[in-house]
């Protein structure tokens, strides 16, 4: 019977997710990567054999910016593992001008929020039936960029933007991860699903693209105490560097607010996810 801890992360394949990747392999853990690219999941496959052999990887095939192919890999990861001890929500991307997907969501909208949304819904029922878990989704301080909020407008919003003005639209989006991070750990209280999200740091790596799980994950995971029941369902925003509490911002700290913006994805994204309580 294999012991590993089973950890499922997304943004794995580039950057310090990379990095991240290779540290948990080190340790012991049992991979599943949900990765886009094959030739990329392939090589850090490959890396993760010559730095930690033997360790177990399983490579989930998704386009992070179309829903339905989120949702299906949920389904497929869910499927494979008999339990799962943490999602790591780590994906993350920088858009400086405006793309629509072929759903007609905002891409940057769509990678940075409602996958993380979709792909946890996905493997909500797992993950309670592993307690202790835990789910743990990438935000960042740019949050603070975002001076508005607006739940029944912003998650449809595919207006251009320039690139100066990409950075209060990429805020947004890593302020409904806060948001949804704090929803979420009110509904999954007395679970043994501990909820949290961080900020890593500004890390770039590529043409437009942020990869954000800096600084040494493992840290990270440990001052969080992964697999400690004794966490339970704890709420925490945290800088991951430093491990100190950090607060949402302002305009999406409220209950209320923060309750309207789940209510609206659960309901856009309505079509392609199993139902929870609304």
């Amino acid at each position: 019977m294999d012991l590993r801890p089973v950890i499922v992360m997304t943004g794995a394949t580039n950057g310090m997710g990379r990095l991240a990747a290779l540290d948990l392999a080190r340790r012991g853990a049992h991979l599943g990567i949900v990765a886009r690219s094959r030739p990329k999941a392939d090589a850090l496959r490959e890396e993760i054999e010559r730095a930690a052999p033997g360790t177990p990887i399983d490579v989930f095939r998704a386009d992070l910016s179309l829903l339905a192919e989120v949702r299906r890999a949920g389904e497929e990861i869910a499927a494979r593992y008999p339990r799962i001890d943490v999602l790591i929500n780590n994906a993350g991307l920088h858009a400086f001008s405006q793309r629509v997907t072929s759903e007609g969501y905002a891409e940057m909208t769509a990678v940075n929020y409602l996958a993380p949304w979709v792909l946890t819904d996905a493997l909500r029922d797992r993950l309670t039936a592993s307690a202790p878990a835990r789910i743990v989704t990438v935000a960042s301080r740019a949050s603070l960029r975002a001076h508005t909020i607006d739940p029944s407008l912003d998650l449809t919003d595919t207006a251009d933007f320039t690139r100066i003005g990409s950075s209060p639209r990429y805020g947004r989006s890593k302020l409904m991860d806060i948001m949804f991070t704090q929803e979420l750990g009110r509904r999954l209280h007395g679970t043994g699903v501990a909820v949290t999200c961080c900020c890593p740091g500004f890390n770039a790596t590529g043409l437009g693209r942020e990869l954000p799980l800096a600084g040494a994950l493992e840290r990270a995971l440990t001052a969080l105490g992964v697999g400690n029941p004794q966490h339970g369902a704890d709420i925490s925003y945290f800088a991951a560097r430093t491990a100190k509490p950090l607060r949402c911002p302002e305009i999406g700290r409220g209950e209320a607010v923060q309750r309207a913006l789940w209510e609206a994805t659960a309901e856009l994204v309505h079509d392609i996810r199993r139902p929870h309580d609304a």
